[in-house]
């Protein structure tokens, strides 16, 4: 990549609007932009000023803009960066990239300021990819977490590990250079005592993956249950809007409708899914596969039956629940037609009585359904890992690790623990960014928005 160039690119999203911010990076974004602007001389500014003026293409008049300088290395990318503010207009905007990309800029790639921040030593890549995170947060508990990592949660425990590692590797690089004399400089009870130290936190941080990948992209709950008992109508009720058909006639859902809904700061992915039932409908047969298959992946199960049923079929029903081995919430739906004798029976299996229909229950379900997955009361300061790659790493390092503590109680030379030791360190560098490859950058960075 040729950090000497000058990239520009639309930073607010595309569309009409009040402004429109489009900005700059690089080392001449400053005098570029002063050679369109009219107003004071943009070279002679201070850093973090805002400064009005007219854009202009010649004698042609643009817009009336705002131009906020931020000055090297004192700007989001480490480079001299110019944020324009002007009118939301597509046209005004593009006449305005046009215009500074024929003076000599670069329309941006994907992420590539972000890029430019890490390459300049802004940050780590663990604390690049938490831009994305916090870009991508929907919630509070994935706009906390985002920010606890973006501001170096993560980074700086893996910092700790790394530095005690090296420690070590360079101990051991020296007894290979005394190879002869046969001395040891790397204590052995040592080494095995901080590996075991190492693993425990590895371990920790790897089992937080299940709960940060919940809270960033959402918990999955699945509506499952037999046909018509108002599964349709549940997912309406809870998003109070008509997502998905509702009938009288059974077999009406015949794939899976997803939608998210935000209660009490967490998202919850809930999964509208055909009724199960034996069908010869080829089609209808499928959905209830699929049914199936999304109860499998669910980390809760929303299980729907409502008054037509008696207990002894529900109770069949909550037996097969218990097969998958996956939490469950029986809801019961259209509790305006029990009995208060049918009611009572029905209670002492632990259901949740609802009316989806009349909406009635819907906020006592909300309530439930946060007690249930228990993430309303997580500490989000903690360090939780959210992101695949990371988890990966994570798991490379901690096998490395293990071979060090195999060859530890074993009579090896140091030139295999070394080895395992730089491999450990080797995957702890792929998260921080000190190992990186094109390969891996372009990956990472061309998942991000054109503008960051």
């Amino acid at each position: 990549m040729n950090t000497q160039e000058t990239i520009i690119a639309l930073s607010t999203p595309p569309g009409s609007g009040a402004i429109g911010v489009i900005r700059l990076s690089g080392p001449d974004a400053i005098r570029l932009t002063n050679e369109v602007f009219a107003g004071k001389d943009l070279e002679k500014q201070a850093s973090h000023t805002l400064h009005f003026g007219l854009l202009k293409d010649g004698d042609q008049l643009i817009d009336e803009v705002v131009a906020g300088l931020f000055v090297a290395p004192k700007s989001y990318t480490k480079e001299n960066v110019v944020e324009i503010s002007c009118h939301g207009s597509n046209y005004i905007i593009q006449q305005i990239i046009s215009l500074l990309i024929s003076k000599g800029a670069r329309a941006a790639k994907p992420g590539e300021f972000t890029l430019r921040a890490f390459l300049n030593g802004a940050f780590d890549l663990s604390q690049a990819e938490a831009v994305a995170d916090l870009i991508a947060s929907n919630s509070k508990a994935s706009h906390d977490v985002a920010m606890q990592q973006m501001r170096g949660g993560f980074a700086n425990e893996l910092k700790g590990l790394r530095e005690q590692l090296i420690h070590f590797a360079s101990m051991i690089e020296l007894e290979l250079d005394f190879a002869e004399e046969d001395v040891e400089f790397a204590n052995r009870d040592q080494l095995r005592n901080l590996v075991t130290k190492i693993n425990y936190v590895l371990q920790r941080l790897i089992s937080s993956f299940e709960l940060g990948n919940v809270i960033k992209n959402g918990v999955p709950i699945v509506i499952a249950g037999k046909p018509n008992v108002g599964k349709s109508t549940l997912l309406n009720a809870l998003l109070n809007e008509e997502r998905a058909i509702v009938s009288d006639i059974a077999g009406t859902t015949r794939d899976t409708i997803e939608d998210e809904l935000n209660i009490g700061g967490i998202v919850f992915r809930f999964i509208d899914t055909a009724g199960i039932r034996e069908t010869a409908d080829i089609i209808e047969a499928l959905g209830v596969e699929r049914t199936l298959e999304k109860m499998k992946q669910a980390k809760l199960i929303i299980y729907m039956a409502d008054a037509s049923q008696t207990v002894p079929e529900l109770e069949e029903q909550i037996r097969g629940l218990v097969k998958l081995e996956i939490p469950y919430l029986i809801l019961l739906n259209k509790v305006d037609l029990l009995s208060a004798e049918q009611r009572e029976a029905f209670a002492a299996l632990g259901v949740v009585f609802v009316s989806a229909r009349d909406k009635v229950g819907i906020d006592e379900l909300k309530v439930t359904l946060l007690e249930q997955v228990n993430l309303h009361h997580i500490n989000t300061s903690e360090t939780l890992v959210t992101n695949i790659r990371h988890v990966e790493a994570l798991k490379q390092t901690e096998n490395a690790l293990q071979r060090v503590l195999i060859n530890v109680d074993n009579p090896v030379t140091s030139d295999f623990l070394a080895m395992d030791i730089k491999q450990a360190l080797h995957y702890l560098g792929e998260i921080t960014g000190t190992v990186t490859t094109d390969d891996l950058l372009e990956n990472i960075f061309t998942k991000f928005c054109i503008g960051k």
